[in-house]
């Protein structure tokens, strides 16, 4: 039980002074120590409470680094994983531009040979509108 600083003899001395009997004056004194003791917090209960908040505090910071140090961890793998998953897109995004690029190349060589095929076409028909029309001027030329 903590001790407690204060003069209960005086405090008595002043209940009897004011006319409070005796008996009465002891009951009030002994009611209010039983409430301060019950209440009343001594140095030595801060120090082992400030004891405990320390442990926990401790306690606390090793948790909270071994929590932050698996964090890290965790997210150093998931940084390395994204940067796979990168790396395959970027890889696979590569071939898929490649194969674009040559169904792209195959493509502008088959119109190159379609306009060339146009391009003969029209020459031919060019050259058959021009022996019709030089037939039928020189015909024309006769008959005149």
């Amino acid at each position: 039980m903590p001790a407690l600083a204060f003069d209960t003899h005086a405090y008595v001395k002043k209940l009897r002074e004011a006319g409070v009997p005796e008996a009465q004056a002891e009951v009030q004194i002994e009611a209010i120590v039983a409430i301060l003791e019950k209440r009343m917090v001594t140095k030595e209960d801060l120090e082992l409470r400030t004891v405990e908040i320390q442990r926990d505090i401790k306690e606390l910071d090793v948790k909270l680094s071994r929590d932050l140090k698996e964090l890290d961890a965790k997210l150093e793998r998931e940084i390395a994983e994204v940067r796979r998953d990168i790396k395959e897109l970027e890889i696979k995004l590569s071939r898929d531009l490649k194969e674009l690029e040559v169904k792209l190349e195959r493509e502008i060589a088959g119109v190159r040979r379609d306009i060339k095929e146009l391009e003969m076409r029209l020459l031919v028909r060019l050259g058959a509108l021009l022996i019709v029309g030089i037939g039928a001027i020189a015909t024309l030329i006769k008959l005149l």
